[in-house]
């Protein structure tokens, strides 16, 4: 384990030593944007961490919200979850492709609905390639498992309790866009949302959390988080462009020992797709 980047960040090297490990599960949570140009399943069909099954992060999703995978029911995380073989008591290892992108999400998800023994690899499977470490094209065929659901619906932060946090300041809320589309400046990926951010947000670029795909240091990420003016010591929510990045503050936040953190699943997505919602540029 990588014990300078907390408890939840593994190495390849830990990652390859347990591979076939009663109940050590490798999940690849690898989403893409459009102008990325690159698709998970696409990628994970062409070479894979042996064993390890593939997360739509679109699919498994509520598709009734009306916005960009929404964090699915628990009922269908829990199916979807045993039919990748993957229990609530299992050792469950997310990446992506880039290294500390998407798989927070995922790592936030598996946290969210029970289970308890969640990580997320350094580096990625870029850098797991890079490495000359084994690859698989076949497609696993994992036992079913039973996912016991143990939802914890106070990680969530919902429109109507962020509506509020921008109106009174309860929470301190960090944006995980970048810094041009914090600021306005850039436009949004996805179209008809306007440009700028929440009152009173911080901008924390998810970017800046990783160098090459590995997870900065303990000391670095306290630092970055402290700089962009987040008190260590007060309740966060995390945003972003759709709920997933945002992870990524939440697993830098949760590595430091900062328990009080949540999740604005919505995100910029539907706080920028409204009329009824302050955004300023300030």
């Amino acid at each position: 384990m990588a014990e300078d980047k907390g408890p939840f960040v593994v190495t390849a090297d830990w990652v390859e030593k347990n591979l076939g490990a009663p109940g050590f599960r490798v999940v690849d949570a690898a989403w893409y944007l459009p102008a990325q140009q690159r698709n998970g399943a696409e990628e994970y069909a062409a070479g894979h961490i042996p064993g390890a099954v593939f997360f739509d992060q679109d699919a498994i999703a509520d598709h009734t919200s009306g916005l960009p995978h929404t964090i699915p029911t628990p009922e269908m995380f829990a199916a979807e979850a045993g039919k990748m073989g993957i229990a609530d008591t299992d050792t469950i290892v997310v990446h992506d492709g880039p290294g500390i992108a998407t798989a927070p999400r995922v790592w936030w998800l598996f946290r969210l609905m029970g289970a308890e023994n969640v990580y997320v690899m350094d580096g990625g499977l870029d850098g797991w390639k890079k490495e000359g470490r084994p690859l698989s094209t076949e497609l696993p065929e994992p036992k079913p498992a039973t996912f016991h659901v143990r939802f914890d619906g106070s990680k969530v932060t919902s429109l109507e309790a962020m509506k509020d946090i921008a109106a009174r300041g309860a929470r301190q809320i960090a944006d995980a866009r970048s810094a041009g589309r914090f600021a306005g400046t850039d436009p949004e990926p996805r179209a008809g949302l306007r440009s700028g951010h929440m009152p009173g947000a911080k901008s924390l670029p998810a970017t800046g959390f990783s160098t090459g795909g590995k997870f900065k240091s303990l000391p670095e990420l306290r630092q970055i988080i402290t700089d962009a003016g987040i008190d260590l010591a007060r309740p966060v929510v995390t945003s972003c462009g759709s709920g997933v990045t945002a992870a990524v503050i939440t697993l830098a936040l949760t590595s430091l020992g900062h328990t009080d953190n949540t999740l604005y699943d919505g995100s910029w997505s539907e706080w920028g797709g409204r009329d009824d919602t302050p955004v300023t540029r300030d």
